[in-house]
């Protein structure tokens, strides 16, 4: 089967900002193929066809990019949306959960990107949105882990849009701040918790989960990433919402230490 239509890959469309980023496209004219581990066990989306995926398996990533291609005959759209949190201090978290957080957030994309770029390069055009977080240009104390693998997304994102560009190809940044899905909740926990680390640990939970509940809806993500997949002339990073657009303005003008001051204060921290 080929369309003629635009053709979007969504992956951890089960739930928040996948699937309200997967319902968005749908009203904005693309064919979406949304992912999960287990569609089964999902709610079918109006418009969207559902595909098991897990991107932290090369055979499984192999497996759905074919079957999408096979299916339509094209992929024009890939958003890299799943994604696992992490919380706890540094040196509460083993080398073997940075791993785990490494190897969704960060390989996860690069196998996604590996499979589907071939075919964006040879139809000569594409896009690649890449869900990064204000965590992956802002520190965040307790969440040491999940804002490297942010980091990382950000220099990976703009490194491989310079080399894609003369392909057709376009690899976009989209940055949420806090937004209203279960992240806090889902995230992994500590696992050697330290008493030492503990009260202030705890304070930082807090922070979080208020931050959560009062944060962005994830239509407001779902739109910003609409808004790379479709501009003529896209911009190479595009902040969702307005405390997302506070945060980048933060970081690029404070002085070192009112920006330093300020993640203490947010946080609770003394000092």
């Amino acid at each position: 089967m080929t369309t003629d239509r635009p053709v979007a890959l969504v992956t951890g469309a089960s739930s928040g900002i996948g699937k309200e980023t997967a319902l968005a496209l749908v009203a904005a004219g693309f064919h979406v193929v949304g992912t999960g581990r287990d569609t089964s066990r999902v709610t079918p989306l109006e418009g969207v066809t559902l595909l098991d995926l897990d991107v932290v398996s090369d055979a499984s990533v192999t497996a759905a990019v074919q079957e999408v291609s096979e299916r339509f005959g094209r992929i024009d759209v890939l958003v890299n949306n799943a994604g696992v949190g992490s919380m706890g201090a540094a040196e509460e978290t083993s080398v073997a959960q940075a791993q785990a957080v490494f190897d969704t957030n960060v390989f996860g994309v690069m196998r996604m990107v590996n499979e589907v770029l071939p075919h964006m390069r040879a139809r000569r055009g594409g896009r690649i949105i890449n869900i990064s977080s204000v965590l992956g240009f802002l520190p965040q104390p307790y969440m040491a882990a999940y804002a490297a693998s942010k980091h990382a997304i950000e220099g990976y994102t703009e490194s491989l849009d310079h080399e894609v560009r003369d392909h057709g190809v376009r690899a976009l940044i989209v940055e949420p701040a806090y937004t209203r899905t279960g992240f806090e909740a889902n995230s992994a926990k500590p696992e050697i918790p330290l008493h030492v680390y503990a009260k202030q640990r705890q304070t930082v939970d807090r922070v979080m989960a208020e931050a959560v509940r009062g944060g962005d809806a994830p239509a407001i993500v779902a739109k910003a990433i609409v808004a790379a997949a479709t501009a003529p002339k896209p911009k190479p990073r595009y902040t969702a919402g307005p405390l997302a657009g506070r945060a980048r303005v933060l970081r690029r003008l404070a002085p070192a230490a009112v920006f330093d001051k300020q993640i203490r204060k947010m946080n609770r921290l003394a000092g």
